[in-house]
């Protein structure tokens, strides 16, 4: 067996990084896709390895040199017009070789797992395309297969139909041809078609109209979760970065993108804190079916959203602000308050970053499970010059709950002495009593004027892609300077949107909560069943566990992730959380989610 690499291509989209070489010899977290790939194919018994360069050829030529003398024979054929041609000339170029043994044929801009050549190696069937099951992130050529995968369609860029997603596969762009398949089908018509039609086109037409004679010639191999990813610009190369990062730095390259996961085939994200079971497709539809107003038409301004968000919540509008997520709000409201600032650690870090650390006033809980209450806040602040007392209400990454009549009290106790009690209650909808714990209400509010109520709507209404947040206060002044901080057209039209129709969906809403708490009952007592995890009690859509002995944090995130496929949170850096312990956060998702999630677990 041979293979023939295809690597002539200019890579236009890679910017700089293909500015003075061809895209194979891009480096992925330090290696170049080349060396990644040859060293791939040297632990497989090859008769030779046959390149096809073009552009920038001869520094790639060059780069290779014999670095692989006595793994690998590698041969070289060169495509002079690169820059007029696409990839079917390339190919044509070595037809005669094709002809002359069973073929691995790759393309050069792939980064995959070790264990894809073994995959269509060892398959015994002689003609093999390897396929992966539709993502978004995909493009370029699908195929669809039938029962038997055989290839019974390649649809190419001009014929995809997103009415079809569930039936498309992608090709990885590997394929094995035997010598007779090049001989006697592939090649003939490779040369009628380039004959008929020119240079400029790609090889997988010549497949796709095989495919179409219905003489099952060419089969398909799904490749099931096995990673790769083809690179084709930054966003490309920044996400197989992170795929394809060895263990040591791993963690950062995913915890710092703070989100955008979908982009991760298959990826199982337990960092993610949001209700699994809403919004209900009923109400997706309904919102897909305004898609096309809603992308062309420019959302409502403030005053508008202000009103839309006091019929949703219940409060009156002088009192409430909507925002671009809780995170624009937060950063208004913590950046223009004075003086210290009371914090109960450990906590959700968006909060204490807005300020410098000497005006920190820091509480943290003397127990290993990290649990307070009013009273225990009352004892430590009630001797501390503070202006504000920051509580997160269930906590994060805790999970401690303080009962909403507590919570009132500790409000009265603030009122008395003038500090200003921000409630972050982005996560009580995940409480037990749910439908009673939410200090949004007019009354609540004009109770207590020095009090403000911040709730993130990603969270509980599982919409984070929305970006929207609320903010409600009695205090009409802080309320009115936040208005005039955001942007007039701070919300999107979606988010718009959302908040106009949500009322006529609250009875799904409130069952959609019944149902995570039943989940999350059970999801707690399979966690209890993992030996090496202390699950700690929670009231909200995740648990904080104490990883114990012979595992770390690290080790488990990390396995998790390169075997499984299923990302978590280690939190054992956390402020406010013992260094000498090791503790990680896992969110609370669907049934079948935390059952692999568990399962997974015992395979550690």
């Amino acid at each position: 067996m041979q293979a023939i690499i295809l690597a002539a291509g200019m890579g236009r989209r890679l910017g700089e990084y293909t500015r003075e070489n061809t895209k194979c010899m891009v480096p992925v977290n330090g290696t170049r896709l080349i060396d990644r790939l040859l060293n791939q194919l040297s632990r497989l018994s090859l008769s030779r390895v046959l390149i096809v360069v073009g552009y920038q050829g001869q520094n790639l030529i060059s780069h290779i040199g014999d670095r692989y003398a006595g793994k690998l024979t590698i041969e070289y054929a060169e495509n002079p017009i690169y820059d007029r041609t696409n990839n079917i000339y390339s190919l044509s170029l070595v037809r005669e070789q094709l002809q002359q043994d069973d073929t691995l044929l790759i393309e050069s801009d792939l980064i995959f797992s070790d264990a894809l050549f073994p995959l269509i190696i060892g398959d015994k069937r002689p003609n093999l395309a390897l396929v992966a099951k539709y993502e978004s992130w995909m493009d370029g050529t699908m195929v669809c297969i039938d029962q038997e995968q055989n290839i019974v369609n390649f649809v190419p860029k001009s014929a995809f139909n997103y009415a079809d997603v569930d039936k498309y596969y992608k090709t990885v762009n590997i394929y094995k041809f035997s010598r007779d398949f090049s001989r006697n089908v592939y090649v003939p018509f490779l040369e009628a078609y380039t004959k008929a039609v020119g240079n400029n086109e790609y090889y997988e037409n010549v497949l796709r109209i095989i495919s179409l004679l219905n003489n099952q010639n060419l089969k398909a191999l799904p490749i099931g979760h096995e990673k790769w990813y083809e690179i084709d610009d930054k966003q490309d190369l920044d996400i197989a970065e992170a795929l394809f990062a060895d263990e040591k730095d791993v963690l950062r390259k995913f915890y710092g993108r703070y989100g955008g996961y979908w982009r991760f085939p298959q990826m199982l994200d337990f960092c993610y804190l949001v209700n699994p079971y809403f919004p209900t497709q009923r109400m997706k539809d309904e919102m897909r079916s305004s898609f096309d107003t809603l992308l062309t038409e420019y959302p409502s301004g403030m005053k508008v959203n202000t009103l839309i968000a006091s019929k949703s919540f219940g409060v009156s509008e002088q009192y409430i602000v909507p925002g671009n997520g809780a995170a624009e709000l937060i950063k208004i409201l913590m950046e223009g308050s004075q003086g210290k600032t009371g914090f109960i650690r450990p906590t959700f870090e968006e909060y204490p970053n807005r300020y410098a650390p000497e005006r920190h006033v820091t509480f943290i809980p003397q127990n290993p499970d990290y649990r307070y209450s009013a009273d225990d806040l009352m004892a430590f602040f009630a001797d501390k010059d503070i202006a504000t007392l920051m509580l997160i209400n269930p906590d994060n990454p805790s999970g401690n709950f303080i009962p909403k009549a507590d919570v009132l009290r500790l409000a009265d106790w603030c009122e008395q002495r003038a500090i200003r009690l921000v409630v972050d209650e982005s996560f009580v909808d995940f409480s037990r009593d749910y439908a009673t714990n939410s200090l949004l209400s007019d009354a609540i509010l004009e109770s207590h004027p020095h009090m403000m109520v911040m709730k993130s709507i990603s969270k509980s209404y599982g919409v984070p892609g929305l970006r929207l947040g609320i903010l409600a206060s009695a205090d009409k002044e802080q309320i009115a300077r936040i208005k005039r901080e955001v942007s007039i057209w701070n919300l999107n039209s979606f988010a718009e949107f959302f908040m106009q129709i949500y009322n006529k969906h609250d009875d799904d809403y409130r069952r959609a909560c019944q149902r995570f708490v039943d989940e999350r009952d059970d999801f707690e007592r399979r966690l209890r069943t993992i030996p090496f995890l202390r699950v700690m009690p929670t009231e909200a859509n995740y648990f904080l566990c104490e990883v114990l002995p012979p595992f770390t944090a690290n080790d488990i995130v990390v396995r998790m992730l390169k075997q499984h496929n299923i990302l978590t949170r280690d939190c054992s850096r956390k402020t406010g959380l013992d260094p000498t312990r090791q503790y990680m956060r896992i969110a609370v998702r669907n049934h079948e989610d935390n059952v692999r999630l568990v399962e997974a677990l015992k395979h550690l």
